[in-house]
């Protein structure tokens, strides 16, 4: 057998095997708690567009989260991500944090690179960006509790 042969079936072996972690098989939603008072529902509907498979506990998974080790990331960046704004479970603009939230939005960093790549509806174009970078400023300030 030759040394690619042995490669490939080594590898083979492992995917198998990286299929029974268990880690990242867990794909229920948790109930919406409560949500923003969004300042329109035209941001509702670029937040839902661009944030809530992550940043909700409406995440739709995809087939490809079922597969380890992209599971594994996927289960990841949803935990990380609700953890640090979830609107879903919305705090009144509490615990938030909205200047880094529209900074990540305005800087690219959010929605993340390798997320647009598998979801092209959450790429935005500059007016789209803009358009979200203001309602989310509107609807964080008009939540916020003193």
């Amino acid at each position: 057998m030759s040394i690619v042969r042995k490669s490939l079936a080594i590898l083979i072996v492992l995917a198998a095997a990286s299929q029974l972690v268990p880690y990242g098989k867990d794909h229920t939603n948790p109930p919406v708690v409560n949500e923003p008072a969004w300042d329109s529902p035209a941001t509702h509907n670029l937040v839902k567009q661009a944030c809530f498979d992550c940043h909700s506990n409406e995440t739709v998974w995809p087939w490809y989260s079922r597969i380890a080790p992209a599971s594994w990331l996927v289960y990841y960046d949803v935990v990380e991500a609700r953890r640090h704004l979830n609107f879903s479970q919305w705090q009144g603009g509490k615990g938030e944090k909205p200047d880094r939230a529209t900074r990540e939005v305005e800087s690219g960093d959010m929605p993340p690179f390798q997320y647009r790549i598998a979801h092209p509806h959450a790429r935005l174009d500059d007016a789209s960006r803009k358009a979200l970078l203001q309602g989310l400023a509107a609807t964080m300030k008009g939540t916020a509790k003193p």
